[in-house]
């Protein structure tokens, strides 16, 4: 395993889907936990943060492909898409909402980071085989250098967890637990 060679001037932090409706899934509270540190350390070292959500206008812009596995449904609380309080997010930090899995289909993070010359995303959230995975894939297709805090994301099942974080994340970035990050950067 590499050492990491971080220029915060070149590197984001990318947080998908810390919001109040999905964070109270099991584990979400660790990984809110787990992404405290990141939003500090990039915040000491003028880094560019990125909030990601998921929201709909009216539920007809939402993808509804047919499925063997559809998605959860029921109702939404008015506060489902808010970022959660313990990650501070400030007005200087970019907020982007995705209308489906990945960050960058369909919304404009792409060109903040190129305007910003990010070539690096240090990635985290929920889910790790799903919101994170995907705007992964599309970040590799993008051409950028990615690291993925993997106790700083969870998914449904640790089965799910452990084969984005085993066998796709490695392929397309460093994998790092937040303790290996923090000691190789600081």
């Amino acid at each position: 395993m590499s050492a990491l060679q971080l220029d915060f001037n070149k590197t984001a932090l990318v947080i998908i889907d810390l919001q109040k409706g999905i964070v109270q899934m099991p584990g979400g509270k660790e990984v809110v936990e787990k992404t405290i540190p990141l939003v500090k350390l990039f915040r000491e070292n003028d880094g560019f943060i990125s909030f990601v959500n998921v929201a709909f206008h009216d539920g007809k812009d939402a993808l509804q492909p047919v499925t063997d596995a559809p998605a959860p449904s029921g109702e939404r609380t008015a506060d489902w898409a808010e970022f959660v309080p313990e990650l501070g997010v400030q007005p200087e930090d970019y907020t982007v909402t995705k209308r489906q899995w990945g960050a960058f289909f369909g919304t404009d993070l792409d060109l903040q980071l190129r305007r910003r010359g990010i070539e690096t995303i240090v990635l985290c959230g929920i889910a790790t085989n799903i919101g994170v995975e995907s705007t992964a894939r599309e970040a590799f297709q993008l051409g950028y250098n990615q690291i993925f805090v993997t106790d700083a994301m969870t998914t449904f099942s640790q089965e799910a967890h452990d084969a984005s974080c085993s066998f796709i994340f490695p392929r397309i970035g460093k994998v790092r637990t937040l303790e290996q990050f923090l000691s190789d950067v600081r």
